[in-house]
């Protein structure tokens, strides 16, 4: 009977710990960490194809400055991403360190991706552009289910959704980035500093993704800035890693070379799921970095005589096509290139310009202004028909001449969402184009007055409030961020075009200024357009980041109350919203009556505080674009507003200013027409 009985505890004691032991291996399979402090005596923990090795100091090359090759390093265990209690992406964070070494030959390539994957493994992955993760067959097709963060060496994918080489891109089941940011970061004073991914110094990388808010953060600088920087380069909800992530996820990194090529090397890396960060690394104990120099070729004397020989009737062919060149342009007149047609060479065929408009056609008039005509154009590309706004300059119009190169100069260099973009130019005879992206919805002049008349659909609010931090955003990458300071000149809402997405696209810079950093405006002409120009313009036409803002702050109170900001009297919009300021009935009076009570009380009272404080009289008052965009997203608090007016005769032009003040013009004609 005891034997009976102890067997028995023993079936019992066997059927507890079959149900013990899955539950405690199910738990500790939940969450993920590691650290690899250099990678010696860890290739078993990770699975390494292609031209990935480690090097015998500890480095993970995932590829030498070969061409055409390709390299991926996974962590050889999967990790739960999922949450268990609602199948949502938990939070996870990683950090590395890693240095790209180009070749001597070429500025190196392609670059290199950190890697959500279903397979420890890409084995159908293309080298080149592909960056080992993807092939020309399975590229965008949802069922790969890869998220990577690309560290884009060579510039574009694809000329049309990735032209900034030199960037780190979020790349969700396709090579085309949804968001790119070239590579930076922000000093101790919020300055953003650019730097190169090929540089062959140590760069550190942090990436969190918080699962709670679905936020990804990316942080990216050398390590010889010592600290990590406390603003991230890269900030952005990313609902769409609810579809890529499985229920067992791979992490790793994928390079390649193609044409061009360099070497990619990790030197650290740690890894976390959950909320607890990844371990930091410390920079002491990782292996020591690679030595910087180019890579030896050795070419035989058989070779060296053949790229002598090629050489030679390459350049004999060059000098013949130049001549036949040379002759065609004197056979057809065509003018000799100027010297800055030269340093912007982006320049449209006048025949293409031609047929894409039907001949200039005037049923293809989409607007007009003070120094040109403007006409909606389509132009045929491989993948679709591309629509474009081109602007004529009038003949003989030396203001419309210097506005032409103005724009070139400026507006051809600048890339920001919130700006227009300036595609190209066509100087042919008498004849001036520039050529931008078409904006279908037109200016926010006529959303605010020529549509309501129309047709009685009066602009939300909370696009009206969007817009006007778009705006923001767009004058404070041209007076910080951008490599030389930007003065526009010409702020107002019939030079703001908003896009299908409704976001707003300051142009026409016909007015703009550039200056280096460090100078000062030295100009004694007065332009703008009355309404919108800061009292110190008319006194001594000095133009500055301050005028903008008053412009900025004018155009903010017009937004928010629906009125120009003169009449034919005495009446100027700041003064008017700023006795309502300091009257007992309240500021928000001053929003526009059209929108009834389907506004935001909060935000109203904000936009008019920072308004007030833009179109501060004294220009050394008036906040910077900064902290005005940082007002209007919340991140700072605003100063309370003393209470100003503006002089009646501020608007009065002294007789020997040389230019006229300038009209309403030139964006107004990239208009759909309504």
């Amino acid at each position: 009977m005891g034997k009976a009985r102890s067997m028995v505890k023993l079936f019992f004691l066997v059927i507890f710990l079959q149900i013990l032991v899955p539950a405690h291996t199910a738990t500790s399979k939940t969450s993920t960490e590691f650290i690899f402090q250099g990678f010696n005596g860890n290739q078993s923990e990770l699975e390494l194809e292609g031209d990935s090795t480690i090097t015998p100091n500890g480095l993970l090359r995932l590829t030498d400055r070969d061409s055409d090759v390709a390299g991926t390093a996974f962590y050889d265990k999967p990790v739960r991403l999922l949450d268990n209690t609602n199948s949502t992406v938990g939070s996870f964070s990683t950090s590395f360190v890693f240095i790209i070494i180009p070749s001597s030959s070429n500025n190196g390539g392609f670059g290199f991706t950190f890697t959500l994957s279903p397979t420890p493994d890409r084995p159908d992955a293309e080298t080149a552009q592909y960056l080992g993760l993807l092939n020309k067959e399975d590229d965008g097709d949802p069922d790969n289910h890869v998220f990577a963060v690309e560290f884009d060496t060579v510039q574009g994918y694809k000329d049309s959704t990735d032209r900034i080489g030199n960037h780190i891109g979020l790349n969700f089941n396709s090579l085309s980035s949804d968001v790119q940011e070239p590579v930076a970061y922000f000093d101790k004073e919020g300055h953003k500093e650019d730097f190169q991914l090929t540089s062959g110094e140590p760069i550190q990388v942090f990436i969190d993704y918080d699962g709670p808010t679905k936020t990804l953060t990316i942080t990216v600088y050398p390590t010889r800035l010592g600290s990590r920087p406390t603003t991230p380069l890269i900030s952005q909800r990313v609902p769409k890693l609810q579809e890529i992530v499985q229920e067992e996820m791979f992490v790793g990194f994928t390079a390649a070379t193609g044409d061009k090529s360099s070497a990619h090397y990790v030197m650290g890396w740690s890894f976390s799921t959950g909320r607890v960060p990844a371990a930091t690394l410390n920079l002491s104990e990782l292996p020591a970095p690679p030595p910087n120099r180019a890579k030896k070729r050795r070419f035989n004397k058989e070779i060296i005589s053949l790229i002598v020989s090629l050489t030679t009737v390459i350049t004999i062919m060059l000098v013949l096509s130049f001549l036949l060149l040379i002759y065609k342009r004197r056979l057809n007149q065509e003018e000799i290139l100027e010297d800055w047609e030269l340093d912007h060479p982006h320049r449209f065929r006048y025949k293409e310009l031609f047929n894409a408009t039907d001949g200039f056609n005037d049923n293809r008039i989409i607007g007009s202004g003070g120094f040109g005509t403007v006409y909606k154009g389509s132009i045929t590309t491989t993948d679709d028909d591309d629509q474009i706004a081109v602007k004529k300059i009038t003949p003989n119009s030396i203001q419309g001449v210097r506005e032409f190169v103005a724009e070139i100069e400026s507006l051809g260099r600048l890339r920001h969402k919130n700006l227009v973009n300036l595609q190209g130019w066509c100087k042919h005879g008498n004849d001036l184009l520039l050529i931008y992206d078409y904006i279908p919805n037109g200016s926010l002049d006529s959303l605010l007055y020529s549509k309501p008349r129309l047709c009685g659909a009066v602009l939300t609010w909370n696009a009206r409030f969007q817009i006007a931090k778009g705006i923001a955003s767009g004058l404070l990458y041209l007076h910080e961020e951008w490599e030389k300071i930007v003065i526009h000149r010409d702020v107002k809402p019939s030079n703001v075009l908003i896009d299908d997405q409704m976001n707003p696209r300051l142009g026409d810079f016909g007015l703009a200024r550039l200056y280096e950093r460090g100078s000062l405006s030295h100009t004694t002409v007065v332009v703008g357009t009355i309404g919108y120009m800061a009292p110190e313009l008319t006194r001594n036409g000095n133009s500055s980041s301050a005028s903008d803002v008053f412009a900025f702050g004018v155009l903010l109170l017009e937004i928010v109350s629906g009125r120009k900001p003169t009449d034919s009297g005495s009446f100027f919009l700041a003064d008017w919203v700023m006795e309502m300021h300091a009257g007992g009935g309240g500021v928000l009076r001053a929003v526009d009556s059209r929108l009834g009570s389907g506004y935001d009380e909060g935000e109203a009272r904000l936009a008019l505080a920072v308004g007030l404080l833009c179109c501060h009289p004294k220009r050394g008052s008036r906040p910077a674009m900064r902290m005005v965009l940082r007002y209007l997203n919340g991140d700072e608090d605003v100063p309370e507003v003393e209470v100003y007016s503006h002089s009646s005769s501020r608007y009065s032009v002294p007789s020997d200013l040389k230019e006229p003040l300038k009209g309403d013009i030139s964006s107004d004609a990239l208009l759909q027409k309504n």
